[in-house]
């Protein structure tokens, strides 16, 4: 059994508790956050104790961390908790800086604990299916990837100034899709966004859509398209076309019902956001972890893993801004 420790009781910590809770190898002994009552809420729905950060990390008894905190907290408690002897399982991004995300790396390494980035995209049902499938070649060498990602609506700019930009808070989950499907990593970046949606968002310096388009060493080409509104829903698909056939992962919709009448032929919308989305591919994640750490097998998305959708979104960062295509620095 698999004793865990949840640091950060906001949304995705919510998310994250009720599948350490319902993971019949795994146990919620402790959550802390900077918000203590939240902490207090949360642990006391799953039997577990409200403890400081450092309570959590000190304890011997834990054996896994998950960290779901802000963002600029994720480098420094991996180190912490590696170097407390626990597994850790961490949100994306790994930090907002390639540079610090490398130190930490280092720094983990070194304790020998195993560490996962939450990139829980990996574990859709539907692109799994879809990297299984061009996996055992069903339409031959794959040739040209599309990945689209529109949220239904932009956040607050004030969780806009924080967040690190669009590249590194919104398409870094599919530069990570990208390098899962693909196989490997591109050689180079060539980006462009703009801020149309909400002038505001343009104003706090980040963009609201984008394009991004990857080459790879042997020819191949990836493309990313993110938008921060879809009027209709949550809209995630990704198309893989190869030499021999095309491969496509359709949105999952409201409904399966579709009517057909003398005025045409319309079905239900895309679920409305993440935690509708892929609240199985959550589930999936957090079994692939409890796997992984109780078993002794590689972690299924490693911190290298995370440093390198990192070091895609810095090179898309910089080429947006300059207009020209960029050598990525893994």
């Amino acid at each position: 059994m698999l004793k865990v420790g949840l640091l950060g009781a906001g949304r995705i910590g919510q998310v994250h508790a009720v599948n350490v809770a319902g993971n019949a190898r795994s146990t919620l002994v402790a959550v802390s956050d900077v918000h203590t009552p939240a902490a207090e809420t949360l642990a006391a729905q799953f039997g577990a104790q409200a403890r400081t950060t450092e309570e959590i990390l000190n304890d011997p008894n834990i054996d896994a961390v998950l960290v779901a905190t802000s963002t600029d907290t994720h480098s420094m408690l991996i180190e912490a908790a590696t170097a407390a002897g626990k597994a850790v399982l961490c949100e994306k991004p790994v930090d907002l800086s390639l540079a610090r995300a490398k130190e930490c790396l280092t720094a983990a390494t070194k304790t020998g604990k195993p560490v996962m980035i939450g990139f829980n995209r990996r574990f859709d049902p539907n692109f799994s299916a879809l990297k299984a499938s061009s996996l055992n070649g069903e339409i031959g060498k794959s040739e040209l990837l599309s990945v689209t990602s529109f949220d239904p609506a932009p956040p607050p700019v004030s969780y806009i100034k924080v967040s690190g930009g669009l590249f590194r808070d919104m398409m870094i989950h599919d530069f990570d899709m990208a390098n899962f499907v693909m196989g490997e990593r591109p050689v180079s970046v060539r980006a462009v966004g703009s801020s149309i949606v909400d002038p505001a968002i343009g104003e706090a310096g980040d963009v609201d859509t984008a394009v991004v388009t990857m080459t790879y060493e042997d020819g191949r080409i990836a493309v990313i398209k993110n938008s921060r509104r879809a009027v209709y829903g949550y809209d995630q698909r990704v198309e893989l076309l190869g030499s021999e056939g095309l491969l496509q992962a359709q949105n999952m919709l409201e409904n399966t019902v579709v009517k057909s009448t003398t005025a045409g032929v319309s079905s239900a919308k895309p679920t409305y956001f993440f935690l509708e989305r892929y609240m199985p591919a959550y589930a999936a994640e957090w079994e692939a972890f409890v796997s992984a750490a109780l078993d002794g097998t590689e972690m299924p998305v490693t911190l290298e893993d995370g440093i390198a959708a990192l070091a895609m979104a810095e090179a898309a960062t910089e080429s947006a801004k300059t207009g020209q295509a960029v050598t990525v620095a893994y």
